[in-house]
């Protein structure tokens, strides 16, 4: 702030031109700080933004094997679409979303907070969900069936393999429009369970540790199998990562 009342002093009433000068030179120093001020503020918006996205960005996992590898049962072109194409958007759109939340929260805009939720939630489970499901899933010259503890715990619970297939590819095909079907653990029975979600909500908001998820969203199968999801379900669990499923089962218990 300037000491306008400089201007009243009876020094600089009796020599008008001086005073009309000092007077000219303060309103320039006013407007000039004023520029520097709102020069300011996107600069602290920009730091903010570049802040964010230093820790908060995802990226796109590489596969564990190439495009071509789950064939017959999953073609190169559904895996290399699914892969390059549609997971790529989930993240793309997650870090935009989210690098909005971080710099709405930065200035307390709660309102923009709010409004981000469902993009954040939407684009963020389907992050989540592809990059296990890629690791779900495996060559079918690696298929194994289940062993051990996890063969054992899907007997207690299904009383077979088989039957537990059933059952997921069951729900799995009723879930109207797009989502998951889950194979999970309950910690708090101990038990294994099954689970659908919608859309790309992740296996957790129903309360279970994933283990195994299948995406019936019909880009994950529509090229190879067109509208028949009963098919592409039948045939997925040639190339399920029974390995993999057993580490996050084994994983689950410990926890």
């Amino acid at each position: 702030r300037f000491p306008s009342e400089l201007l009243e002093l009876p020094s600089l009433q009796s020599r008008c031109p001086l005073r009309n000068h000092l007077k000219h030179l303060l309103t320039m120093l006013r407007q000039a700080c004023s520029s520097l001020v709102r020069a300011a503020r996107p600069a602290r918006t920009a730091a903010v933004s570049t802040s964010s996205r230093a820790f908060s960005t995802v990226t796109l996992p590489d596969l564990p094997y190439d495009y071509s590898a789950l064939a017959p049962i999953i073609s190169p072109e559904i895996m290399e679409l699914h892969h390059a194409k549609h997971h790529r958007a989930y993240v793309t759109n997650f870090n935009i979303a989210y690098e909005k939340h971080m710099e709405a929260e930065a200035v307390g805009d709660l309102a923009t907070m709010i409004a981000l939720q469902g993009a954040i939630k939407f684009n963020g489970g389907g992050h989540v969900n592809h990059s296990m499901f890629w690791e779900m899933l495996c060559s079918p010259k690696d298929f194994e069936l289940p062993s051990g503890d996890l063969a054992a715990a899907i007997e207690t619970e299904f009383g077979s393999l088989e039957e537990m297939q059933k059952k997921f590819n069951a729900g799995a095909a009723a879930v109207q429009g797009s989502g998951w079907g889950w194979l999970g653990y309950n910690k708090a029975t101990g038990k294994l369970a099954l689970a659908t979600t919608a859309n790309q909500d992740p296996c957790s908001t129903t309360g279970l540790v994933p283990l195994l998820g299948v995406d019936v969203w019909e880009h994950a199968y529509y090229l190879q199998y067109k509208n028949v999801r009963p098919d592409y379900l039948t045939a997925v669990w040639n190339v399920v990562n029974w390995k993999d499923v057993a580490s996050r089962y084994a994983a689950a218990n410990k926890a």
